[in-house]
């Protein structure tokens, strides 16, 4: 049966600035996600002389849900949107808005990246400027003497991808509404299901599409990304108004939050006993669970979140507006500082506390400081997803909130 009474009416017309605190989290841990792939040993494009296994447990607690939870508001965002009708006017202008850009941020912010590492490897000498002329040339022989494409998008793939989502939605917009209609059906005494069943697709793909697509960010053979990152945006979209859903989340918090904690330790130990060790090579049962079971704590983490939001961050303030006005130009900037001050904070061979406390600030001042250069510079704004003029809330409204949702939301929203 679907929810209809006057509380779950007056919320669903309530401004939801729980989701604008949601994406500015979001993007958040996403830059310091970065920030701890300078101290990790896996592949990354410049690397600390103190890198160690040391902080990747608590990297791998935050890598299954950092870029679902993502998606998911971006999805939800994006229903909002399109619900207020004139579809083709609002392709037109997201993908303005996206692909400015995508194409400023190839061209001009990720190229240091590229340099950076290049640099770190031994493989090109001092220069950037012999270096950008490579870059920009679109030569094979270049590509292959350093086994990298450019130009390349590097953490920019999250709003190449969005972009093609964007346009999958609104080619698909007539079914998605339907079957939205379909899930707003969701009691939200049914909360018990919200546990599992939208984690099952994701379970399906861990064991049909990951062990075959690896993780490419290429956009063309990405398919098990894809799938994943497609479907939570979808799923997103299809449950944004869902008031039995909203409520489920809100009834479901303790549990979900337990559930959090049980996972952490669970983690925790197999990583200790099992994944530094080897063993779960030799057997594939535990290592099935362990990766069903790694799905399914994903989607409590963005549960909880969801849950604590609703709880917590559900209301307005100047820095709310600040931040949503500001994220996505930190966003498209901070790797770029990142790489650039890891770069040169690994040639001073300081201690690590400090090299990261160094390396944190570089990063957070610098975002700061750049975006409120382009905040200031009516040519640069449209290049980092703001608008040419005003500075207007961005707090996802719902239902019939008219006079606040009648506008799209600012560009710096854009990829939400």
């Amino acid at each position: 049966m679907s929810l209809a009474n006057p509380s779950a009416n007056t919320r669903t017309n309530a401004r939801r600035y729980d989701l604008d605190w949601l994406r500015v989290i979001a993007f958040g841990v996403l830059i310091f996600y970065h920030i701890g792939m300078f101290y990790v040993t896996w592949d990354w494009h410049v690397k600390s002389p103190h890198a160690s296994t040391a902080p990747e447990f608590a990297m791998m607690l935050v890598n299954p849900w950092r870029l679902a939870l993502l998606f998911l508001i971006s999805g939800i965002a994006l229903r909002h949107v399109t619900d207020k009708g004139a579809l083709a006017s609002f392709s037109g202008r997201r993908t303005l808005r996206l692909i400015l850009p995508i194409l400023f941020g190839m061209a001009v912010v990720v190229a240091p990246q590229s340099y950076y590492q290049l640099r770190q490897a031994g493989v090109i000498e001092a220069g950037f400027g012999a270096f950008y002329a490579d870059y920009l040339s679109f030569d094979a022989g270049v590509m292959e003497r350093w086994q990298l494409i450019v130009p390349t998008w590097n953490h920019l793939w999250y709003v190449v991808y969005l972009l093609v989502y964007t346009w999958i939605v609104i080619l698909l917009i007539k079914p998605l509404r339907a079957l939205s209609r379909q899930a707003d059906r969701l009691p939200a005494k049914a909360w018990p299901l919200i546990l599992v069943v939208p984690a099952l697709p994701f379970v399906l793909y861990r064991f049909t599409l990951v062990p075959y697509f690896e993780t490419t960010h290429d956009l063309v053979w990405d398919w098990a990304n894809h799938a994943n990152s497609l479907t939570v945006l979808l799923l997103g979209f299809l449950l944004a108004k869902n008031e039995g859903f909203w409520r489920a989340v809100r009834l479901a918090l303790p549990v979900t939050l337990v559930l959090v904690v049980l996972c952490t330790f669970a983690f925790s130990h197999f990583w200790q006993e099992t994944v530094l060790l080897g063993l779960l090579e030799n057997n594939p049962s535990m290592l099935a669970a362990i990766q069903s079971l790694r799905v399914l704590y994903a989607w409590w983490v963005i549960l909880a979140i969801l849950g604590l939001g609703q709880r917590f961050l559900d209301r307005d303030s100047p820095a709310r507006r600040y931040m949503s006005d500001m994220i996505f130009a930190w966003y498209i900037l901070h790797q770029t500082i990142t790489v650039a001050a890891g770069y040169y904070l690994a040639k001073i061979a300081l201690p690590a506390g400090l090299e990261f406390a160094l390396l944190s600030a570089a990063t957070i001042l610098g975002c700061l400081a750049g975006a409120e250069a382009i905040r200031r510079s009516v040519i640069l704004r449209p290049f980092f997803g703001m608008r040419l003029a005003g500075h207007a809330p961005i707090a996802t409204a719902r239902g019939g909130d008219a006079r606040q949702s009648a506008r799209e939301a600012p560009a710096s929203s854009s990829a939400s």
